[in-house]
């Protein structure tokens, strides 16, 4: 495990595997780097890329530094970048993907973004600071039921996760689901406009049509974009599908 030093003094957490470009994965809300999808996609593109994988702010084996801010968490992408040498490519599942553009919309060194699903909902600013103060006033398995049932998680999926380490692991790091709802606030049409990067924007076939729609509207609004349909489950699609689809974007 290697740490990087955001401007603020937070400890971001960080492991590289592989050799090749640079490639930055960012996890969605209540992931880290032992609770995460990513690690297999990571073992996949490795061959190929030097792939990154960190901890985000308040999660793992990275600290926080309040109070939060979605500046911070760019601060914290440009010290890992720093760290790791750019230009580099960002690979983003779910609210993830948002982090990735507020960092390309800030002008951070990235060449190309992949993005998997981001949750952009402009449609009602007032519900959505409406949620991130509901998500504040909750704590542990309260926020993290309420969080996922918002978003839209099946119930049969959400039953199946109670008890189990990674809806254990989701809670332990609950507090940090109010981080990306605040991510998800300050995302709009404008910060997307100033996106460069080409972006690759790929949605699930088995998703339901708000995240279909969601990706989108945000391969819309992107000044370079492509949206594709992949095959997978809902808000997700099978590392060995991914993988390569990811491969022949970047490369």
């Amino acid at each position: 495990m290697n740490v990087a030093a955001s401007r603020d003094s937070t400890r971001i957490a960080y492991e590289s595997a592989g050799s090749g470009p640079p490639l930055i994965l960012v996890d969605a809300a209540g992931h880290h780097r032992s609770n995460s999808p990513l690690g297999e996609l990571a073992g996949l593109l490795a061959s190929r890329f030097t792939v990154h994988r960190y901890d985000r702010r308040g999660r793992g084996d990275s600290t926080d530094t309040p109070p939060y801010a979605p500046q911070r968490e760019v601060e914290d992408l440009a010290a890992l970048i720093g760290e790791v040498g750019g230009p580099v490519s960002l690979y983003g599942y779910s609210s993830g993907c948002l982090l990735a553009l507020h960092a390309a919309a800030a002008g951070l060194d990235v060449h190309r973004l992949v993005l998997l699903e981001p949750p952009l909902d402009t449609a009602d600013p007032a519900a959505a600071r409406a949620f991130t103060a509901a998500l504040r006033d909750l704590a542990g398995e309260q926020a993290v039921a309420f969080f996922l049932t918002s978003i839209g998680v099946p119930t049969e999926a959400l039953a199946g996760m109670r008890g189990t380490p990674r809806w254990e692991a989701m809670v332990a790091v609950a507090h940090t689901l109010a981080y990306d709802s605040m991510l998800s606030e300050a995302t709009t049409a404008e910060l997307l406009a100033r996106v460069t990067a080409p972006t690759l924007v790929l949605h699930s076939a088995g998703s339901t049509d708000d995240l279909t729609g969601m990706a989108a509207t945000t391969a819309a609004l992107l000044p370079d974009a492509t949206h594709r349909s992949l095959p997978g489950q809902w808000h997700q699609v099978p590392a060995d599908v991914l993988a390569p689809v990811v491969v022949d974007f970047l490369r």
